[in-house]
């Protein structure tokens, strides 16, 4: 975090903030001015500052608005985990440095920006909630409501109540006035988890409150005006549902302004060390245990499992492991069934060869990936930035692989 003052001698505020952004756009930055600079402040906030704060300064507004800020960026980090933390350890970055994670993380600094509806796709347990956290409490609403709605989990015949609100005696059971989530997160940010699981009819009423901004309450004769943004997640083919006449196309184009994708697990296996190094940290503390790492065995097991059920799915399969594990270290003996059955899958198999090439996908990879990063290396005179750049690989990435691969940088200066 940068507490940055705007009027500064030789660089001023704004092009130093322009140039933290550029170099690194995780960092967060608060801006400082005296109440004549306050047109510079409000600039800085469209480029890319959190907020700022007038001289002045009092030392409670500062803690409350650094707590904010911090709790904002927690929660980009924490959307990489794929599971429902708030609160992480401020040892731990960022984690998702493969390719994939970089682009949904730059997205969503982006569209934290704006107020247009988003649609996040993913499977289960890709972390599609916390994409949704993270953009809110990274926007202009971030002091106002987040509200989560899980549509899958409300009946078609309560879903508009819990929505819209109702009026008393409006139907069976409605025994008092109740206010719908729209209108509680007035102002806010209201978040439809599992949008493809609403009915058609449920489809029209809220596609009106997307248009018009306003809706009638079950039972009453009144139009409510709501400000919200709508961020809404599936983890179903929208596409084919509309083809079928399961979902209404207007309303997806309403929603669909503004898609985010997110990986599954499967497909981010160069996140896989880094996910497990966090959660060895959570369940130390959760557990009051000390497990420093994970085996290479265990490693490359987890590594070639498919993980049907995501990152939600690693974490249940670390903790299982944290609670069977008696050494410090998470062993292959410690994981279940199905991670174990795995292992003695691939062992039963022959290595298939061709002229002396071995026809294994991991063997391969790795042997490419080594040579790869020999190669840019060379190229670059062992300069690890400079490599990072020229390759296209995210410095972290590089680093975890010229580790793996037991790579020396320094046979490569000045050749």
């Amino acid at each position: 975090m940068v507490l940055l003052d705007v009027d500064m001698p030789e660089l001023n505020g704004l092009e130093t903030l322009k140039r933290i952004k550029s170099s690194d756009p995780r960092i967060i930055v608060i801006m400082i001015t005296a109440y004549s600079n306050l047109k510079d402040a409000i600039e800085s906030i469209r480029i890319g500052a959190y907020n700022y704060i007038e001289k002045p300064i009092k030392h409670s507004e500062l803690f409350e608005i650094v707590s904010r800020a911090l709790k904002a960026n927690k929660l980009i980090e924490a959307m990489a985990f794929s599971a429902p933390i708030l609160k992480i350890n401020g040892k731990h970055e960022f984690v998702g440095s493969s390719s994939e994670m970089q682009k949904i993380y730059t997205m969503i600094q982006k569209l934290a920006k704006v107020d247009t509806a988003v649609l996040i796709r993913g499977e289960s347990g890709t972390g599609k909630e916390l994409v949704a956290q993270a953009l809110h409490y990274n926007s202009p609403r971030k002091n106002e409501k987040f509200v989560p709605v899980n549509c899958s989990a409300i009946t078609d015949t309560l879903i508009e109540s819990e929505l819209f609100g109702h009026e008393k005696g409006s139907f069976t059971g409605a025994h008092q006035r109740k206010i719908g989530k729209f209108q509680f997160a007035d102002g806010g940010t209201l978040f439809l988890d599992e949008i493809g699981d609403i009915s058609p009819n449920m489809q029209v009423k809220l596609l009106r409150v997307l248009q018009e901004k306003r809706f009638i309450p079950v039972g009453a004769n009144r139009e409510i005006e709501v400000n919200v943004r709508i961020i809404a997640a599936t983890n179903r083919n929208l596409e084919q549902m509309i083809r079928d006449g399961h979902f209404r196309e207007d309303l997806y184009y309403r929603l669909n302004v503004l898609p985010i994708f997110l990986p599954p697990l499967r497909d981010r296996t160069d996140d896989i060390h880094d996910l497990i190094n966090y959660f060895i940290a959570k369940f130390n503390d959760l557990h009051n245990k000390v497990i420093t790492n994970i085996s290479r065995s265990a490693l490359d097991a987890i590594k070639k499992y498919s993980w049907p059920g995501n990152i939600r799915e690693l974490e249940n399969v670390i903790e299982h492991a944290f609670v069977i594990e008696g050494s410090h270290e998470l062993t292959l003996s410690s994981f279940p069934e199905n991670i174990l059955g795995l292992v003695r899958r691939e062992d039963s198999k022959p290595h298939i060869t061709v002229d002396n090439n071995i026809l294994d996908f991991q063997v391969v990879k790795e042997n490419f990936e080594k040579n790869f990063i020999i190669n840019a290396l060379k190229s670059n005179k062992g300069k690890i930035n400079q490599t990072a750049l020229n390759a296209n690989i995210p410095k972290k990435t590089l680093l975890r692989k010229i580790e793996k691969y037991n790579i020396s940088p320094k046979e490569f200066y000045d050749k």
